[in-house]
Parts: C-alpha cells; structure tokens; sequence
C-alpha cells in the first residue's frame, strides 16, 4: 500500500509546485488581453488593444529594442569570455582547476544589487554609468559563469584527440579549433549562447542602477511605469518576453536534444 501511495503523493506534490509557479505567469498573460483600462484578473472582456497600443508608445518600443541589444552583447561578451575560460579550464587540473571554476561562478552567489553599487560607481568614472556598454558589461557578470558551465560540459564530452590529430596534419591551433571542435560542439554553443540571451533579457537589478532614460530596458521601463500605476502595457510587454524566452528554450531543446539541453543548463 504504501509503495502505491508514494509516487501518487510526490506526483501530487510536484503537480503543485508547476501550479504554484505557472499561475502568475498565467494571470499577467490574461491581464494582457484585458479589453478595459483596468489591470484586473480576470478580464470582463478580451482584446487585442494593448497590444495595438504598445506600438504607439515610443519609449516601451525603445525599451524592446535596448533589452534586444543588450541581450545580443550579452551573448557575444559572454561566449566569448566562457568559450575562452573553458579552454584554459581544460588545461589545468587538481586545485588549481578547482579554485578557477569556482572564482568562474563567483559572480552568480554576488548579489545584483552590490555589483550594480559596485558597477555604477566604476563606470561613473568614465563617464559609462548608463551606456550600452556598462549594462552589457553586468549582465556578462552573470552570464558568462553560466555559458562556461555549459561549454564546460560540452568540451568534456567532445574527443580532444581529434583536434590534436588535425593538429598533425599541419593545422594551425586556431584553424583546428574552427574546423574540428566548434563543428563538434555548436549544439552546446548554442544552447549557451540562448542561456547567456535570456538570462541578460530578464535582468533587471543592476539595469536598474547603470541604465538612463536612453538605456532602459523591458524590466526597467515596467518598473517605472509600475511606480505611477498599474498600467496593461506591463502586462503586454511581460507576455511577450513570456512568449519569447519560451520560444528560445523550445528551441533550445529542439536543437540539443531536451534532457541534454537541461543536463547542460
């Protein structure tokens, strides 16, 4: 009896916890296709609007475009720093390999809000605090421990004697790495690079210290228009960055294979 109640039960508590995390996200996809004014669960009527809306306000609409290039420099700094970090990785081993992985992944057990304190006052002294280039720069701090764990993990599956063979045969390091390694390794590329995207499209604390008027993005300009009131174009631009991470995970997943892609992630 009981070797039939146990799995029910862990059944019934995981089907919970999925309840318990989706319901949210539910109710802001619903408030967006409210047809009042009004953000309020659930809508009297459903409409499109907003989201016709959304297009006449220049200042969300430049929200989008700076969370995309923010998002896009992010996964380039990123790849590039991990991509680099996992090959040396490779290199190294015993302690020594072991206090570099884990000065790696430092970043992630930091608080936003201190590397933003931290960030904002660096960069002021250049005159960076709220250019591209100093949100690209924090959210590469929490994204590059990510997409070198998941490079990490590609390298150790990929037959290094390959390349070292190419190498033989008159290959230059670099040309072999091209040629050999990446051809090998581009699902796990890839599937970084989406990890190292979304995590950068939903940051918000640091953007928060180190962005402008010019700069803001998604999180940060629904933070400012949550502070003069509840406004339904939160909850449009919400569903879309809903929409659009699901999409890249499912992608993501498609490309690598799911249990890989969550084995890697």
């Amino acid at each position: 009896m009981r070797d039939r109640v146990g799995p029910w039960l862990l059944w019934g508590v995981v089907g919970l916890l999925m309840v318990f995390m989706t319901l949210p996200l539910l109710v802001v996809v619903a408030t967006a296709f409210s047809a009042s004014g009004a953000v309020a669960f659930p809508p009297a009527r459903l409409s499109t609007r907003w989201f016709g809306a959304l297009l006449e306000r220049p200042a969300w609409l430049q929200s989008v475009l700076n969370s995309l290039l923010v998002a896009g420099g992010t996964a380039v700094v990123s790849m590039l720093v991990g991509v680099a970090a996992a090959l040396g990785v490779r290199q190294l081993d015993g302690p020594r390999r072991t206090a570099i992985v884990g000065l790696t992944v430092l970043p992630l057990f930091v608080p936003g809000i201190i590397i933003g304190i931290v960030l904002l006052t660096f960069f002021s002294r250049f005159g960076l605090q709220q250019s591209y280039v100093a949100i690209v720069a924090a959210h590469s701090l929490w994204a590059t421990p990510l997409t070198f764990s998941v490079v990490q993990a590609s390298f150790a599956r990929f037959d290094w004697q390959m390349s070292e063979a190419a190498q033989d045969l008159g290959a230059a390091p670099a040309r072999a790495f091209l040629t050999v390694v990446v051809p090998n390794v581009r699902v796990g590329l890839l599937v970084a690079t989406l990890v190292a995207f979304v995590v950068s499209l939903q940051e918000f604390v640091m953007t928060l210290f180190l962005s402008g008027p010019d700069t803001r993005t998604v999180p940060v300009q629904a933070w400012n228009s949550l502070r003069q009131g509840l406004d339904p174009l939160v909850s449009v631009v919400s569903t879309l960055l809903l929409v659009a991470v699901v999409l890249l995970v499912v992608a993501g997943s498609v490309l690598a294979g799911i249990e890989r892609f969550v084995t890697d992630t």
